[in-house]
């Protein structure tokens, strides 16, 4: 049977972490602030920067919301950037995507300063973590890595890693982690849609998989002894109360019973993703502030 990579355990010993973090940069004149920035009123994006302010209270870190109209001219978000920015009190930034169609979010995330960019997707941070220097990356990316860090399984020198998302928040910001030298893995990303991916997937002694698929990984894809991460969400009726539950990529009860460990949703990856975020924005006060 797998060891279950118990996400909703290493998030609260992480906070506990940072609490104590926070508590010794306060002692020093230093409350670490971050700054979140929605447009738009997209139920979904509201609701998940309101869980953000109330991790962010938890662990003693000022946070600012700012909150646009759908119909906010970019040069207007353009300012508000620039404004937080110049703010010496808030430390990270991050924008809540996504944005609407008439704004260019590649332009938009371009803006922040790269010293505060705590999401990672400024792209001096994304090319210096394809370099391997330090440099704030993707909660989610990080996230995955910290798991296996906090179980056990960071020493991927010669494993095969295959991680099938392509996209800047899973498969390359992670991929960038673990093609470092001093890492020593062989790392492969697929495209879900590649035809051949079994054949890439059953190699696999650590898989990611993330693309919103339901029993998209079956144990027939895996191999004996797999460690197995799932960033996936879809949502099925419950047969036991009718209501809807969350699911992931994996086919959960076969895999594990293959697997050497494995992450379940809900309570795997998840729960870990808003608290490597304030991580990135306590050390983005620790550093701006020279301690």
């Amino acid at each position: 049977m797998a060891t279950i990579l118990d996400g909703r355990k290493i998030s609260a010993e992480i906070r506990e972490e940072l609490k104590q973090q926070t508590k010794r940069l306060r002692e020093k004149g230093v409350t670490p602030g971050i700054a979140g920035v929605l447009v738009g009123e997209r139920p979904e994006s509201a609701g998940y920067l309101r869980l953000k302010e109330n991790v962010a209270t938890e662990l003693g870190i000022r946070m600012e919301m700012v909150s646009l109209a759908e119909n906010t001219p970019a040069p207007d978000l353009l300012g508000e950037i620039e404004r937080l920015n110049a703010d010496d009190e808030i430390h990270g930034i991050f924008i809540q995507l996504p944005l609407p169609e008439h704004i260019d979010e590649n332009m938009v995330l371009s803006v922040i300063s790269p010293g505060k960019d705590v999401d990672g997707f400024h792209p001096l941070n994304v090319g210096r973590a394809w370099l391997g220097q330090p440099v704030f990356l993707p909660a989610t990316a990080m996230a995955i890595h910290e798991l296996l860090v906090r179980y056990g399984y960071a020493d991927l020198a010669g494993k095969n890693v295959v991680i099938v998302n392509t996209d800047n928040l899973v498969g390359k910001p992670l991929a960038s982690i673990w093609a470092q030298d001093r890492i020593g893995a062989n790392v492969t990303l697929c495209h879900p849609l590649a035809p051949d991916l079994a054949d890439y997937t059953r190699r696999a002694d650590i898989l990611v998989v993330a693309v919103n698929r339901l029993k998209f990984i079956t144990a027939d894809m895996v191999k004996k002894g797999v460690i197995a991460i799932d960033f996936g969400a879809s949502y099925v009726e419950d047969p036991a109360c009718g209501r809807q539950k969350l699911v992931g990529d994996l086919d959960f009860d076969l895999i594990k019973e293959k697997a050497e460990a494995i992450t379940p949703v809900p309570g795997g990856v998840g729960p870990m993703t808003v608290t490597m975020l304030m991580r990135s924005a306590v050390t983005a006060a620790r550093l701006a502030s020279g301690l």
